[in-house]
């Protein structure tokens, strides 16, 4: 199959919906001889936080030398990134050869009477082939939903299993109490592993405390205190977490100092496990991690910041960030959300921040809120809000209300589904004006 082909298959598996538990994805990697046994992990759940930690632990590690395989979901501008070796995703021939070989053993499946795999259930046993063919010397993943059913949670040699702060999403697949949430984002957890986690709220912390021990694994903690010396800022942030002295990291966010020291102690798991990560390697690999829509800043006149805020935890670190970095500013929103998020929460959090709201559709997203539903339930918290037809068109209001004001930022937010064609459009945009400055002068 060719490049077009490969796509067209994955988009048809969406048909199969999401299905938990391991049944379906072990006997996919079953009959391609079970890949993933033959690879090392550190292994990450959580309700935010998931991609900014991958992101940090993997370049530490490419920093040190290792060879780094990364799976994440979801992907923003190109479906392929979600296989990346060393931060380069897979070439499109490669991506064609591997999903072959995937696509014979599920189409086999299903010819024996078998449930097909999922869409993402094909896309875990691809990560796995393509690294282990690839020979990587350690793969960073994140899990799709959850953890103890998660696909992901197939594989059985985690050399650490981090769990990011845990907070109500999902409900209605994970639990409607933290506690249950946190039982299953604790279901990564196996035995000989070093659990590394955060400050978390007194129920989920309970929780992964008790799997840790029954499983007699080590439990490191982030500590929120331990982080010193802190100097903020939107391009570059300086802080001091135990024996490191002024971490630098670029990415912007009051959150991302924690996430970095979340970090720090995954990289002191794994040099306890015998990896070499020597301080420099872990002072570069922090500050050249990059992580595309996670308070990212860009364009100017006005600024655009692109934030992947998606639940209740994730609004209340936006609105903070917008409070902190940007108090005095003329703030508009650009929304776009998916239906089984809690929006109303999402929209009561971050709403007294903004002077005027856009909202959006998230294109080809069958989970999208339309963006007319969703200017309806702004309003129940907001005055001034307005739809957009397309995301083109909501970058272009957005520049129309700022009309040229240095003081004026645009957030976009609420769905990372979006954001990559978000990325793309501001980006356009900015390089049009670039070469019409250019020709006038």
């Amino acid at each position: 199959m060719n490049y077009q082909e490969a796509m067209e298959y994955l988009e048809g598996l969406n048909r199969y919906g999401c299905v938990p538990g391991l049944e379906s994805i072990r006997e996919l990697c079953a009959r391609l001889h079970d890949p993933q046994e033959k690879l090392r992990f550190v292994h990450i759940a959580g309700t935010n936080g998931k991609g900014s930690i991958l992101a940090y632990v993997s370049t530490i590690l490419q920093t040190a030398g290792y060879k780094v395989g990364r799976y994440i979901s979801p992907a923003l501008s190109d479906y392929r990134e979600r296989f990346q070796i060393n931060g380069k995703m897979i070439p499109k021939n490669q991506f064609s050869l591997y999903l072959e070989q995937v696509k014979a053993a599920a189409e086999q499946m299903a010819a024996e009477g078998l449930p097909h795999p999922t869409q993402f259930e094909v896309d875990t046993a691809f990560a796995f082939l393509y690294f282990l063919d690839k020979k990587c010397d350690i793969v960073v993943l994140e899990t799709g939903m959850g953890g103890l059913t998660d696909a992901t949670n197939l594989i059985g040699t985690t050399i650490c299993a981090v769990l990011t702060p845990v907070g109500m999403d999902h409900m209605a697949a994970l639990g409607g109490s933290l506690e249950e949430i946190a039982r299953q984002k604790a279901g990564i957890i196996k035995e000989n592993c070093t659990v590394v986690t955060c400050g978390q709220k007194e129920e989920a912390m309970r929780v992964i405390r008790q799997e840790a021990e029954q499983r007699g694994c080590p439990l490191r903690i982030a500590e929120i205190s331990g982080i010193t010396n802190v100097k903020y800022g939107l391009t570059k942030q300086r802080f001091t977490y135990g024996r490191h002295k002024n971490l630098e990291i670029t990415l912007a966010g009051q959150h991302q100092t924690a996430n970095a020291a979340l970090a720090v102690e995954v990289s002191e798991a794994l040099l306890a496990a015998g990896f070499s990560i020597p301080d420099e390697a872990l002072r570069r690999g922090l500050l050249e991690t990059k992580w595309p829509g996670r308070f990212s800043v860009m364009g100017k006149n006005p600024l655009f910041v692109l934030d992947g805020a998606h639940n209740e935890d994730g609004a209340a670190a936006l609105a903070q960030s917008v409070k902190f970095y940007f108090s005095h500013k003329k703030i508009i929103y650009i929304m776009g959300i998916l239906a089984d998020k809690e929006y109303d929460k999402i929209i009561r959090i971050t709403a007294p921040y903004a002077e005027q709201v856009i909202t959006v559709t998230p294109p080809r997203n069958p989970r999208a809120l339309g963006g007319y539903e969703l200017a309806q339930a702004v309003k129940e918290y907001h005055p001034s809000v307005t739809v957009a037809d397309s995301l083109q068109e909501s970058v272009e209001m957005a520049c129309l209300l700022a009309g040229g004001d240095k003081n004026t930022v645009v957030i976009v937010f609420g769905s990372l589904s979006f954001l990559g064609e978000m990325i793309n459009i501001i980006e356009h945009r900015d390089a049009i004006r670039r070469d019409s400055h250019g020709k006038s002068e």
